[in-house]
């Protein structure tokens, strides 16, 4: 099918309202628009660039944990918490009460995203996998008595109430059959689509669907990150879209919209496709500036440290670029070493500007990274 001949699928009534039912996507899909090939060119080397550098930086894992955190944040803002990248690296007991329902929800969502990264090892991106990651992300939060890993037996909305809903997805008797036209739209080899073209098409008809009660933005953001891995089209999960999503939060529900209602697919492929360009050629930016810190530490800091400790020294640093906020606890802990000298480390790396305390007391301390958080909040 030609996108210009898309046709998104009808409204289908039923008691006092009307559900939206998406017409099926697993089929070949032709693009003969100069302008979008071209964009999706430039999204595609874009893509490229991030995936040489996430394959020759070392320790890469411990830079894809704050990633993680920094999604996460993006992800769950975008659902309305407030919890920001330097909470998220914090325990419970470091926050204000009114703050811990938020960070929870991260917290939750972090350990989701880990468990469907991992999982990739043995399934493929699938309605099980989906289902598996859902369970984690709604396990003992707010959304917990929303049926965790199980698609939802009754109707859903979005707005303030099912009569005067902005949307109606499709009824709950369609979303096993229309799941299954995604997982495998999602897994046809034999289909010629590319594949950002087929997960902007699958982002798409997960949010319009709404398989689950709650957590479906996030779950469906989530999606994105873990087809680009399965795909082998990254091969570390190092690129995630919530942060261009929530910076162009109108924009992404208005295209999304203007598919369901206008058969607008075009224009979402294009501000989909721009979003997967920006956010690679940002997220390889600060690949290079974390190795420009990393080598400024090396050459400019550890030297500094006496031969006896710069064993110590070197792990802690190490150690920051996946855990940026830490107090003489955990780095006692993380070292095996004695409270005294984990303490004296951390006010060393203090006076050399690498930590800096953030609490202003004299006890129950926090020490964030904050030169390498701040690349991540630039971003």
């Amino acid at each position: 099918m030609n996108i210009l001949d898309f046709h998104s699928g009808r409204y289908e009534p039923r008691y006092e309202y009307k559900a939206f039912l998406p017409e099926p996507v697993c089929h070949e899909w032709v693009i003969a628009d100069p302008e979008l090939m071209d964009l999706l060119g430039r999204a595609d080397r874009a893509l490229g660039e991030l995936n040489a550098f996430s394959q020759l930086i070392p320790d890469i894992d411990f830079f894809i944990r704050t990633y993680v955190a920094k999604e996460a944040t993006q992800s769950s803002r975008i659902e309305g918490t407030q919890t920001n990248i330097e909470d998220a690296f914090k325990d419970a007991e470091d926050l204000k009460p009114e703050e811990q329902d938020d960070w929870s929800e991260v917290q939750n969502y972090i350990r989701a995203i880990n468990f469907a990264i991992d999982s990739l090892e043995t399934l493929p991106l699938s309605i099980r996998l989906l289902r598996q990651t859902h369970a984690e992300l709604m396990q003992g939060v707010r959304g917990e008595h929303k049926l965790p890993g199980e698609f939802r037996t009754s109707q859903n909305w979005i707005g303030v109430s099912l009569k005067n809903a902005t949307f109606v997805p499709p009824h709950h008797d369609h979303v096993t059959e229309l799941m299954s036209d995604l997982e495998k739209f999602l897994n046809a080899d034999q289909l010629i689509v590319h594949p950002l073209v087929r997960i902007a098409i699958a982002h798409y008809q997960f949010e319009t669907i709404h398989p689950f009660l709650d957590g479906n933005g996030r779950l469906g953001r989530l999606m994105i990150s873990l087809y680009l891995a399965s795909g082998k089209l990254l091969h570390k999960p190092a690129l995630y879209l919530s942060d261009y999503f929530e910076r162009n939060k109108s924009a992404y529900v208005d295209h999304l919209m203007a598919v369901r209602h206008g058969n607008h697919l075009r224009e979402w492929l294009v501000f989909f496709l721009f979003g997967i360009e920006e956010t690679a050629r940002a997220s390889a930016a600060v690949f290079r500036a974390i190795i420009e810190l990393k080598q400024r530490l090396e050459r400019d800091v550890l030297p500094r440290f006496a031969t006896r400790r710069q064993d110590n020294a070197h792990e802690l640093v190490r150690q920051l670029y996946a855990q940026p906020v830490i107090d003489v606890k955990w780095a006692t802990r993380m070292l095996g070493t004695t409270t005294n000298t984990a303490a004296s480390l951390v006010a060393d790396l203090v006076s050399f500007g690498v930590l800096v305390e953030i609490t202003g007391q004299k006890r129950n301390r926090l020490f964030i990274f904050k030169d390498y958080l701040d690349l991540f909040r630039g971003q």
